[in-house]
This record gives C-alpha cells, sequence and structure tokens, in this order.
C-alpha cells in the first residue's frame, strides 16, 4: 500500500471512530433524560408483553384523568396530592408548585416525575389537557381499552376508606 492510500485510510478510520465515540458519549448523557409514557394501569400491571413495572426512582411521564374527590390541597404550602385513573388502575400523585390554570377533577392530565414506593409519583411537572375535546392518544387508547365502569368503582375500592 502506497503511502499516500495508507494515510487516507488513517484519517477516515479516526474519523469513524470519533463519531462513533462522540454518538455513544451523547447517547449516555441523554439516556438520563428519558422520560417514558406510563398509564396508571401500565405501572400497577406492568407495560407491554413482557409487562415491564417502572422501578421506584425511576422519572417517567405518567398521564390519566384526575379522579373526582382526590385533590388535596396543603391549606400551608403548594402541596397538592391526587389520584390519576385510567379506567384499570389509580395511583397516587404528589406536586409541590402552582398547578395549571386547567387543572381540575375529571380532566386529563400529564405528570412528569419520579416514581416512588407505593405506586407514588413525586411529580415535577403538571401538564392540563387545553380543550375540551383533545385528549392526548396515548391516554385516549388506554380509556377504550381499560374502561370497565365509573369513577365511583375506584372510589369505593381505595386501600383505606380513602379517595
Amino acid at each position: 500500500m502506497n503511502p499516500r492510500r495508507k494515510s487516507r485510510l488513517i484519517v477516515v478510520v479516526a474519523i469513524l471512530v470519533g463519531l462513533g465515540l462522540a454518538t455513544s458519549l451523547v447517547m449516555y448523557a441523554l439516556r438520563s433524560n428519558i422520560d417514558l409514557f406510563y398509564t396508571p394501569s401500565e405501572i400497577l400491571n406492568g407495560k407491554g408483553e413482557a409487562h415491564r413495572k417502572p422501578e421506584p426512582g425511576e422519572r417517567l411521564r405518567v398521564g390519566g384523568m384526575v379522579m373526582p374527590g382526590s385533590v388535596r390541597r396543603d391549606p400551608h404550602t403548594l402541596q397538592v396530592s391526587f389520584k390519576l385513573y385510567d379506567g384499570n388502575g389509580v395511583i397516587s400523585v404528589s406536586y409541590l408548585g402552582i398547578l395549571p390554570d386547567l387543572f381540575r377533577e375529571g380532566q386529563g392530565v400529564v405528570a412528569q416525575g419520579v416514581l416512588e414506593e407505593g405506586n407514588l409519583v413525586n411529580a415535577k411537572e403538571v401538564l392540563a389537557k387545553h380543550d375540551e375535546k383533545y385528549t392526548p392518544p396515548e391516554i385516549e387508547d388506554a380509556m377504550k381499552t381499560n374502561h370497565k365502569g365509573p369513577t365511583s368503582a375506584y372510589q369505593a375500592s381505595a386501600p383505606g376508606g380513602q379517595s
């Protein structure tokens, strides 16, 4: 191999190795920022055919409807807790901050945060839908698939008699 071809080959290999290294570093850095979307029933029963349940400490987004009668506000702080349901499961959400103006009971929301023990999501952000007719596709599909009855069925089966 002549020296000119050898030097070109070395440059091409070095560029490919550099691109591969840069891509892998970017993917590793973004790995911690990926938030997977779950519905309450997927948190309780698992997601997909493998029934993968999120682990406590995992960052995620959970979407569902705010259960009527479940919103509890701390009178001294901005702490709010409420329950989300999707027709087949109920989880609790705790949020410290100002809720969106459109947040209310019976409304579809997406909470982004960290899953804690006992199926509690410690939310860092809560998003409320902006239109009466719009529901995120994931939530709408879950509601159609999982809806078995009215919210009163969940309120009666809440642990400890609390709603």
